[in-house]
């Protein structure tokens, strides 16, 4: 991906650089990125927008992270048609969750979240491409990577990038008991979320879409708007940041695919 930087501003984006691409070393938060709530535990909606080659790998994922004593998701069914999943647009106050063929742009999976100036998620995407049909042909790979991409939305990072086994989605491995969280992820949402903020950023409305965001730009092919500036790059991910226009930033965390399916 070959974007087009511009300047956000020099405190600025020096400061979400750092927010960006570090994780804590004795953790695996995503920087300070959570929900703002004002209760210790909170129930956030996912908007379903997966096809039935996905419904068993979201279904299990969710329910997996609904174990966790501070959060507890809920499926809410929309729209699966093709153009819905290829735009895969942000709804405020809550998480989506696509797949589509995104085409051979070198990404398997890719967490986009909404940041306020406090630096609490407003909303978030999860996205998984089609397009390496040959990966997703390993059941276990499908479950990590979906299970990987929600537990980014929450605030959660990786747990290695050296591609051992934790035991977790959230490494790099291609272990088959890494296809799910454990007890050290729900420990880590325990630490995220053990206090309560003074407002909430997710939505307990049951209606299913929100006003378009404007400055969603997730219908690019990269799935990057144009302006968004790298902060992070490894052989397994990078973190791409762009300013919402609004105090705020757009933050993607990008998966990406292994040398053999590109």
């Amino acid at each position: 991906m070959n974007l087009k930087k511009v300047a956000l501003g020099g405190s600025a984006i020096a400061a979400i650089a750092l927010m960006a691409g570090t994780a804590a070393n004795a953790s695996h938060s995503w920087s300070t990125y959570h929900w703002a709530r004002t209760s210790t535990s909170f129930n956030l909606q996912v908007v379903d927008s997966v096809t039935s080659a996905w419904q068993f790998e979201l279904t299990t994922s969710v329910s997996e992270w609904s174990q966790s004593s501070k959060l507890n998701l809920n499926i809410t069914s929309a729209n699966d048609q093709l153009k819905t999943r290829k735009q895969c647009r942000m709804v405020a106050g809550k998480m989506r969750v696509c797949n589509a063929a995104y085409g051979n742009n070198g990404w398997l999976g890719l967490a986009s979240i909404n940041i306020d100036s406090n630096s609490h998620i407003t909303q978030g995407t999860a996205k998984v491409n089609d397009t390496y049909s040959s990966y997703w042909a390993d059941p276990n790979e499908k479950r990590h990577v979906m299970c990987q991409e929600i537990g980014h939305v929450f605030g959660l990072d990786h747990t290695s990038e050296d591609g051992s086994s934790q035991n977790t989605c959230m490494d790099y491995s291609s272990s088959p008991t890494s296809i799910s969280p454990n007890a050290h992820d729900y420990q880590q949402l325990d630490t995220i979320y053990n206090h309560v903020d003074s407002y909430n950023t997710y939505s307990t409305s049951s209606a299913r879409f929100a006003a378009k965001v404007a400055a969603d730009a997730s219908a690019l092919p990269a799935g990057i708007p144009t302006g968004a500036i790298r902060v992070k790059a490894n052989k397994f991910h990078e973190d791409w940041v762009k300013s919402d226009g609004a105090n705020g930033y757009w933050i993607f965390h990008v998966r990406l695919a292994p040398a053999k399916t590109k």
